[in-house]
């Protein structure tokens, strides 16, 4: 199994690059920069590729909205140049509120344009003449929604390489089959190893059905935090805003991907009342209402012999690579806590 940081969307970026490069020392594969309607990732990355020279890096994720599809291969080709070929492009839709929200363009058909936008990029890496006469997006122009002078062109520069990796951050089923059809990688989050296969195995079987089998086996990048210790259990409440915010904010009632997830897994009546508490305004409350049981089912907090455990249940439900957040009281406690995990996981 893999392992890898994910990185905060707040906080100071620079001291967490520096993070980062210890954390290269030790033997850590891969960092995952978010994106959300924070700092952009791909500046980020940049930054991170410059102080870097073996550590994987990925974004975690990037809508596919906010990006013309070309562009989103222009860029991920560019720092996979600046990086000597050690990008990982993370894909999400993202949801209604943030798209609509704070960049104003249509949550539509999010698996017809996640499709698409893989295959233009392909295209764009492998230096083809893009042409894409798809349902959503159509390369070039055509002259009736336009001037008629676009003209079909390919990418100026010679990538690193014609196939940069691409993972998807998917929950739902749809979209899931989808991820393990298309892409290289899988990026759910809340991942309950012990109920994944009842939420998304199914899912994940007609997806690698129809996989092309050059793209390899699917690397599932899970993320989870993490606390090694006899004397770590305060560390539950600290992952809890997060498993709030998202149960409870991160969407609107009916139309929240984290709350369905939630409830797939057997804690609908908790959902329904943290939201409830989230979106009247009471987070405090909403924070206290997480249980523990679910987050130590979806963590890596506990006692060391606890932690191997769950790492051994994980690797039995699939997963390949562990992403994680380290709920350290300061940077050489975080520090320590995913040098153990390389140990655990070597």
């Amino acid at each position: 199994m893999r392992t890898g940081i994910f990185l905060s969307y707040a906080g100071d970026f620079k001291a967490a690059a520096d993070q980062v490069v210890e954390l290269e020392k030790v033997g850590v594969d891969i960092a995952l920069v978010p994106e959300a309607y924070s700092y952009d990732a791909i500046s980020q990355l940049g930054y991170l590729a410059a102080k870097t020279s073996t550590i994987e890096l990925g974004s975690g994720v990037v809508p596919i909205y906010t990006r013309t599809p070309s562009l989103l291969a222009m860029t991920a080709a560019g720092v996979d140049y600046v990086s000597d070929g050690r990008f990982l492009l993370g894909l999400g839709t993202s949801g209604p509120q943030v798209m609509e929200g704070f960049h104003g363009v249509p949550f539509d058909a999010p698996l017809g344009r996640t499709r698409e936008v893989v295959d233009i990029c392909r295209q764009v890496w492998r230096r083809e003449d893009v042409n894409y006469d798809g349902k959503y997006y159509q390369l070039p122009l055509p002259a009736d929604r336009g001037t008629g002078l676009g003209k079909p062109l390919h990418l100026i520069n010679h990538p690193v390489r014609e196939r940069i990796p691409i993972a998807i951050a998917a929950l739902g089923p749809k979209n899931v089959e989808l991820t393990a059809e298309i892409a290289e990688g899988w990026q759910p989050l809340f991942f309950y190893p012990e109920r994944a296969d009842s939420v998304w195995g199914d899912a994940l079987r007609a997806g690698l059905s129809k996989r092309d089998p050059a793209l390899g086996p699917l690397d599932v990048m899970v993320s989870a935090s993490l606390a090694i210790g006899d004397d770590v259990e305060d560390r539950l409440a600290w992952a809890k805003p997060q498993l709030a915010l998202y149960i409870g904010g991160m969407g609107a009632r009916g139309k929240n991907f984290y709350h369905n997830l939630a409830t797939r897994y057997g804690y609908g009546e908790v959902a329904d009342r943290i939201q409830d508490l989230f979106l009247a305004g009471k987070k405090n409350e909403a924070i206290a209402a997480v249980p523990d049981d679910l987050v130590r089912n979806v963590s890596l907090i506990g006692p060391r012999g606890f932690v191997k455990e769950r790492l051994a249940a994980y690797a039995e439900a699939g997963v390949t690579t562990m992403l994680v957040h380290p709920m350290g009281a300061d940077t050489a406690e975080q520090l320590r806590f995913v040098e153990e995990l390389v140990t655990l996981t070597s």
